[in-house]
């Protein structure tokens, strides 16, 4: 073989075998994980401080889901917060902010309203909301007791409209979605000497209401009797999203998540001045549907037939009582006077 030719397949075989441990050298350094080193950060320490859970508007009544204890800078502790063993968190609970508080945020002493403390009634209300207090009577009426701060319930009037025949029975809801703020003069749910949470009837409810609807209600009160009906948790979002597809409220646009999900919960929590009614007769058949006519007054011009004629002792003649129109009826020799629509 020529020396020319046996060089150029040295030269081949040489640049295939460096070829091959750069293949393989590339292949493994591939498939070996590389180990990287990350930077964990590193659990907080310090005292722990009572933070809210969620976003606390103005109003809010605290129950035990809106705050929990969580470990803060030591450098950053105010004498305002609330700390881990210097305090019974139970104490908290019926409270009302006063000044909105946002989640993770520490509670501060004077963020918080107490019952029975100067005020505690008005900071429990929102912008331009009032606060009436009705008489509900029984059990039933009050939900047997299951209705506290913080519920939202529907409000109900049930009367009984009389005229001839038999009365009307009839019972309509007037509001809904009423925040309510005290049961009797409690502003927080009623516990045993155990610190068991107890269910206690109540003769009066303190309802947040706009203008209007304590109008409405101080009207209705003289009707009949008002009874509640307590609205499930979840009947707030179902309003709130059929609201906005019906176009019945605005979302605001351009707004942080915090500052959007607390406009949308001001939204939700609103009462809505609707009504609905259910008939006696919607609920048994033998009771009526329509409202029953009013009978006249006897002493009325239009009154009854058997008082609009007098007949005297010793004549027997016919004579008339009042200024109903009245109508000659000539039976043979007989003349008789009737009143118009008589018979």
């Amino acid at each position: 073989m020529e020396p020319k030719k046996i060089a150029l397949l040295v030269g081949a075989l040489v640049i295939a075998a460096v070829t091959a441990v750069m293949a393989r050298s590339m292949f493994s350094q591939s498939a070996a994980p590389s180990a990287v080193a990350q930077m964990v950060a590193p659990a907080p320490t310090g005292p722990e401080v009572l933070v809210a859970t969620r976003a606390l508007p103005v109003g809010t009544i605290l129950g035990p889901d809106s705050f929990r204890y969580q470990p803060w800078p030591k450098e950053l502790i105010q004498n305002a917060y609330y700390m881990k063993g210097k305090m019974d968190l139970g104490s908290l609970s019926g409270t009302v902010v006063r000044n909105t508080i946002s989640a993770g945020q520490p509670i501060t002493q004077g963020s918080l309203v107490e019952p029975g403390d100067r005020g505690f009634l008005a900071a429990a209300l929102g912008a331009g909301m009032r606060a009436v207090t009705i008489q509900v009577n029984g059990q039933a009426a009050g939900v047997a007791g299951f209705a506290f701060p913080g519920d939202h319930i529907d409000l109900m009037l049930t009367q009984t409209i009389v005229g001839d025949g038999p009365p009307l029975k009839t019972v309509e809801t007037i509001v809904r979605n009423l925040r309510v703020l005290a049961t009797d003069q409690r502003s927080t749910q009623p516990v045993d000497e155990k610190g068991n949470k107890t269910v206690m009837t109540f003769a009066t409810i303190t309802l947040e209401v706009t203008p209007r609807i304590a109008e409405k209600i101080a009207v209705a009160q003289t009707f009949g009797q008002l009874s509640l009906s307590l609205r499930s948790i979840s009947d707030n979002a179902a309003d709130l999203d059929r609201a906005i597809a019906a176009g019945e409220v605005s979302v605001p646009n351009g707004l942080d998540p915090i500052t959007d999900k607390m406009a949308l919960a001001a939204i939700t929590s609103r009462p809505t001045d609707g009504t609905s009614y259910v008939t006696g007769a919607d609920v048994s058949r033998f009771q009526r549907r329509s409202v029953p006519l009013i009978a006249p007054s006897p002493t009325s011009n239009l009154g009854r037939l058997g008082t609009a004629v007098a007949m005297t002792a010793t004549t027997g003649k016919v004579v008339t009582t009042s200024s109903i129109p009245t109508v000659r009826v000539a039976r043979g020799n007989v003349v008789t006077e009737v009143p118009f629509g008589g018979k």
